[in-house]
């Protein structure tokens, strides 16, 4: 992931670097004034402590598990003062998921994930609010020309998104499979072990990416978003740092509580066993990398209102350049 997000972070710069250094055309600058509405549809992927491939975890797509995908669908409207930026404002729905189960053993690091025998789901509600850049449009001899050009473009903002993680219980008795809420059960002792405090389920993000964007006419375009959301929390997961004694769980939770999350908290078939990893104190998951999630959207967007000088003209296709 810090590979990846390096990468896109050097993109972003170069692109900044670019415009400084470019002086534009009044009508570069000018051209636009009009404001875009649409809908997002596409994979949403989670990178965290749980699942993963072979080696060392890491939260980028190389652990990427496919069968962790998930469908999100979003909202946004835009205004662009011109075709050269836009800032857009977003709505995202989706659900997350991660699963040690869905690693397969190589004979690496990744098998101390499968054994720890963690998973969790989360649905997601974010808002993002994002700044577009378009540094095609700087090349172009006349911006307001859009039918069938291809665009692609950068975007970073900042967000907001809500989570809620929830783990299967295997009820001893009955082994009856639920999926319980896992913050209000402090599954590491948050809030009750010294510089662990409770997680709060509403976080912020930074939302970067890629587009590309494709003009049908000069009022609808087509677009594919890889979009990035780098966060400030590590346990969207529930997962971060070590297990915790079950007496610390007793002591401070109901005592019906306090058996699902002991239960909760460690899974390990190898719990117990001495040296084996899995007991109060060993490593549960990995504090310093926060957890990520990105999708793949596909958007459709309408323009709503534009300055364009043609829109009431006739024009000729091949004086297009």
């Amino acid at each position: 992931m810090k590979t990846g997000l390096h990468s896109l972070r050097k993109c972003v710069c170069s692109l900044a670097i670019a415009l400084a250094f470019y002086t534009p055309s009044y009508s570069q600058l000018s051209a636009g004034n009009y404001f875009e509405a649409g809908i997002t549809v596409g994979p949403m992927v989670f990178l965290g402590d749980l699942g993963g491939h072979y080696g060392v975890g890491t939260t980028f797509l190389k652990d990427y598990n496919m069968n962790a995908t998930k469908i999100s669908f979003g909202f946004y409207a835009a205004a662009h003062p011109s075709e050269l930026i836009g800032i857009r404002l977003s709505a995202n729905f989706g659900s997350i998921e991660g699963d040690d189960n869905y690693i397969t053993a190589k004979g690496g690091e990744e098998v101390a994930r499968l054994n720890r025998n963690l998973n969790f789901k989360s649905s997601i509600t974010e808002a993002n609010l994002m700044l577009e850049l378009y540094p095609t449009v700087l090349f172009e001899d006349d911006p307001t020309e859009t039918q069938g050009r291809l665009r692609p473009y950068g975007v970073i903002g900042v967000g907001v998104f809500h989570f809620n993680p929830m783990g299967q219980y295997v009820d001893p008795n009955t082994s009856q499979t639920t999926w319980v809420f896992l913050q209000p059960l402090h599954t590491e002792g948050e809030g009750f072990v010294s510089n662990r405090p409770n997680y709060q389920l509403t976080q912020l993000n930074i939302p970067m990416g890629v587009g590309l964007k494709y003009y049908v006419s000069e009022k609808v375009n087509l677009g594919l978003e890889l979009l990035y959301r780098k966060t400030f929390t590590d346990y969207i997961d529930d997962v971060s740092t070590t297990f915790v004694d079950p007496a610390v769980l007793a002591a401070n939770l109901p005592s019906g509580t306090a058996t699902i999350a002991t239960a909760m908290s460690n899974k390990s078939p190898l719990q117990g066993t001495i040296g084996s990893g899995y007991n109060p104190g060993d490593k549960r998951g990995d504090p310093t990398q926060n957890d990520a999630y990105f999708t793949l959207g596909i958007k459709v967007g309408v323009r709503l209102g534009s300055n364009n000088r043609y829109d009431n003209s006739t024009r000729c296709p091949l004086l297009r350049f």
